[in-house]
């Protein structure tokens, strides 16, 4: 059970929380000459680990979304929302938007798709 949880802790941390890439920054920024301990250091070396695992985050999320638009097409949607009418189908309608995360890396995608759909029949 120890080894689970260490397994666990070490995927959490170095690979979610992408500490390994913190100190890879750290190390460079050092080698340039900065004080981490300093403001500008510890700054520089946040702003930078920020920019990055921010950017990787984005970029996994958008492809995962589209990913998953790809096999669930806006006509779909439409097709199984037609059947159902009234308060039914405004409860299918906002369980299926509670499935996608509330941003707007995959709300604007969804949406275009949706709206592009609208004079099919």
């Amino acid at each position: 059970m120890e080894l689970i949880r260490t397994i666990w802790m070490f995927f959490q941390d170095q690979i979610l929380g992408m500490k390994w890439l913190n100190a890879l920054i750290g190390k460079g920024l050092s080698a340039a000459g900065l004080d981490l301990d300093s403001i500008l250091g510890g700054g520089l070396q946040f702003f930078i680990y920020d920019t990055i695992k921010i950017f990787v985050l984005l970029s996994v999320l958008i492809f995962m979304i589209s990913y998953i638009q790809s096999y669930f097409p806006p006509e779909r949607t439409k097709r199984i929302l037609g059947r159902f009418h009234g308060i039914g189908a405004n409860s299918i309608a906002a369980l299926l938007g509670t499935v996608t995360p509330f941003c707007s890396c995959s709300s604007i995608p969804i949406f275009m798709g949706f709206t592009s759909t609208a004079d099919i029949k």
